[in-house]
């Protein structure tokens, strides 16, 4: 499997208006309960980062992990992230695929990804799992957080495929429309993608986010 060339093409478009989804004003309380936790469940951590895109939470991880080994398939996006003076330090970025993690130089003790899971199609959830973990020491921490859907915030749905997957069409400022695959996964649906690699997992839904919380089984 690997990333869909639309799907790299509509993020290398939007990179340098991506944060704005950061500045929704009913959004923000649930924004500092996720940067908080951010900081404080990698403090001390080498972490890998998946998606990491222009850079946002890398930078929040930085402020407490031993290091971040952050990667994007988009250059647009990375050269974004590169140019945050918070993400100079402890930091180090590079272009991959998601789903090709095996050339990665090392294993990393915590694993995290932002609003990376939600585009990852339905069929392949389980087998991006399976090459994350094995990209991580034996017990690594894992955190995957992304959007809940929230009728009148969140951008409706469109459309509906014949594995599940949900859709939506974004408009960027360059007036362009692009369908973005954007799947909003329930509570029990999180605790089934992870049975079987993972201990201790937690689940967990603001109003506008979820969280998934869990600690790897390497022998999965």
């Amino acid at each position: 499997m690997s990333i869909d060339s639309s799907m790299v093409s509509y993020y290398a478009e939007r990179a340098a208006e991506y944060e704005r989804i950061y500045r929704k004003p009913e959004r923000q309380a649930d924004l500092r309960q996720l940067r908080n936790l951010v900081e404080t469940e990698f403090s001390g951590t080498d972490v890998l980062e998946i998606a990491c895109g222009t850079g946002y939470w890398t930078k929040v991880l930085a402020r407490s992990a031993a290091s971040v080994f952050a990667i994007d398939i988009n250059e647009e996006a990375l050269a974004i992230a590169r140019s945050k003076p918070g993400n100079r330090q402890r930091v180090t970025f590079q272009r991959a695929d998601a789903y090709a993690l095996s050339m990665l130089p090392r294993r990393f003790t915590g694993g995290f990804s932002g609003f990376w899971w939600s585009h990852i199609p339905k069929a392949g959830l389980r087998s991006f799992l399976q090459g994350f973990h094995h990209a991580l020491s034996s017990g690594a921490g894992v955190t995957f957080i992304d959007n809940a859907y929230v009728e009148g915030s969140s951008t409706p749905v469109s459309r509906t495929d014949e594995q599940g997957n949900t859709y939506q069409v974004r408009k960027l400022a360059d007036g362009s429309t692009h369908e973005v695959r954007k799947n909003f996964p329930t509570k029990a649906e999180l605790f089934a993608a992870v049975d079987g690699l993972a201990t201790d997992v937690k689940v967990e839904f603001l109003q506008y986010y979820w969280i998934l919380r869990y600690v790897s089984r390497m022998d999965a």
